[in-house]
């Protein structure tokens, strides 16, 4: 089986947004965190990596106090930060999640005049996006293609064409919100203008059925390969997980958790144990197992983030 890298001490680049997270608690009270996507990713892989990678983390802020707060935050999992812009009057977004009696979850945004979706469009992103094909591996999501814009998607595909030239791995998380686009045809372009350009997708079953209209795994499978991507990841909840790579196909049980408490980022810690794995040279069945086994701690705590003390 292929490694995603063929080299120790990788270079990762994760693409996206931080916001600042609200819990809402039964009694009504907030617990003020930090979360996003692929900044769980981030945390989730630096942890999993250790010294064995460098781990940088690419997004926009203000010059606010939550801003210096995600930073610190981040420099003690890790992550580097020479790849963040802090944008002079900006802020970062807001989210809130509120969960059910089942830990399903429904989120709030305030995120429209977020310093992300400028995050390529700056004076001092050129150095950045002048920097980012040097990485072993880039990750982004489609939340991530959603806060870009039109104009930062054009520049980060540029990007990816240029890393994957030198050889670089493109590893992509689907995650398709429908609030963050004007029309599920405007998201389905933007996805597409990308596909081409991935090594690795990490695909969650429901999101590919809103916005692709897939009827079952089978067809949503087949169109991937059609499109040329060599590794495929179907994830789906507390079912089984389906990996498609080289050609071969392995379906992999997710574990048993005794009661939810919240499924905030388990996708998101999903794929970090997974893509985290491949770059240590394990299968992509080890893999699989090791993103169920983060995924199953996640989903038993509250927020997207989970106490280190607790990781496998």
């Amino acid at each position: 089986m292929s490694q995603l890298i063929s080299h120790s001490n990788p270079r990762v680049a994760l693409i996206g947004e931080c916001m600042i997270e609200l819990q809402q608690h039964a009694n009504g009270t907030l617990q003020q965190s930090f979360g996003g996507d692929t900044l769980n990713a981030a945390v989730y892989m630096a942890r999993a990596l250790g010294a064995s990678a460098r781990v940088d983390y690419v997004t926009a802020l203000g010059d606010d106090s939550f801003s210096d707060a995600m930073c610190n935050s981040w420099a003690g999992e890790g992550i580097g930060l020479s790849r963040v812009q802090r944008l002079p009057g900006r802020l970062p977004g807001l989210y809130c999640i509120q969960t059910d009696a089942k830990g399903e979850r429904r989120f709030l945004y305030w995120r429209n005049e977020a310093a992300v979706r400028d995050c390529f469009t700056t004076p001092a992103a050129e150095p950045i996006l002048a920097a980012l094909p040097s990485y072993d591996v880039l990750y982004f999501s489609g939340i991530t293609l959603a806060v870009l814009g039109e104009q930062g998607r054009a520049r980060l595909l540029a990007v990816l064409i240029d890393a994957r030239a030198r050889g670089a791995r493109v590893a992509f998380d689907n995650n398709y919100r429908p609030r963050l686009w004007a029309s599920v045809e405007q998201a389905r372009e933007a996805y597409r203008m990308f596909f081409e350009h991935i090594d690795l997708a990490l695909l969650t079953e429901e999101d590919e059925q809103a916005l692709f209209g897939y009827i079952d795994c089978e067809q949503l499978l087949a169109a991937y390969r059609q499109l040329g991507i060599s590794e495929v990841v179907v994830k789906r909840g507390a079912d089984s997980c389906l990996v498609e790579s080289s050609g071969e196909r392995f379906e992999i049980p997710a574990q048993a958790v005794q009661r939810v408490i919240d499924t905030t980022a388990a996708g998101d810690s999903f794929s970090a144990a997974y893509l985290a794995s491949r770059l240590k040279g394990m299968s992509p069945v080890d893999a699989a197992e090791a993103g169920h086994r983060l995924a199953s701690l996640v989903i038993q705590h509250p927020g997207a983030l989970i106490p280190k003390s607790v990781m496998p």
